[in-house]
């Protein structure tokens, strides 16, 4: 089978997908959601990142990292000499929770299932959870972003895991600006090793 025709058949899983995370209604979060985000990226990327949920404008435009954080998101893949296009990227849970609170454990619960799919089929050779919601249900419970951040686990998949403040703390937190830079700066160095 040729590269193209699993990449179309991929994308044809991934489009699935998004229909279903579109009409999910396996939580309340279906309930005050505008739109569902299920992801957005290169089909066959090499590096996932995953945040916690959708926020506002994310509702409104049913797209992942759109807003302020999707802003200083895109500055820091550029700075590495990456694109959007280059990624994927998505949230453990893809519809907004209320007052952008955390998501509880019964909605990552419901939407697990979409998350486990979108990465069997993109298999990117490295994770990148932001922020500690995405960290602990990569890596469990007693994990802390502020402890492991920018430092690589590798899984039984053969893939890496690499955690990373998410953008936004670094909207209210600006000390932690520099740490995600730093972060993204090893990060690159890590895709380019592979």
């Amino acid at each position: 089978m040729s590269d193209s025709t699993v990449n179309s058949a991929a994308a044809e899983l991934i489009a699935r997908i998004d229909r279903e995370v579109r009409e999910c209604i396996k939580c309340d979060l279906h309930k005050g959601r505008k739109n569902a985000v299920p992801g957005d990226g290169r089909i066959n990327a090499s590096i996932m990142l995953v945040g916690e949920a959708p926020g506002q404008e994310e509702d409104v435009q049913g797209r992942p990292f759109v807003g302020a954080a999707g802003k200083l998101l895109n500055q820091l893949l550029k700075s590495i000499g990456l694109r959007r296009e280059d990624i994927y990227i998505t949230n453990i849970v893809k519809c907004r929770p209320p007052a952008n609170r955390p998501p509880r454990v019964e909605e990552v619960s419901a939407c697990s299932h979409y998350l486990d799919r979108q990465i069997n089929l993109i298999k990117p050779k490295m994770i990148c959870p932001m922020g500690n919601v995405a960290l602990k249900t990569f890596l469990g419970k007693d994990t802390s972003i502020s402890k492991v951040h920018g430092q690589p686990v590798s899984t039984r998949e053969s893939r890496v895991i690499f955690p990373l403040y998410h953008p936004a703390a670094a909207l209210y937190t600006a000390r932690l600006r520099s740490v995600l830079e730093d972060d993204f700066g090893k990060l690159i160095k890590l895709a380019a090793s592979d």
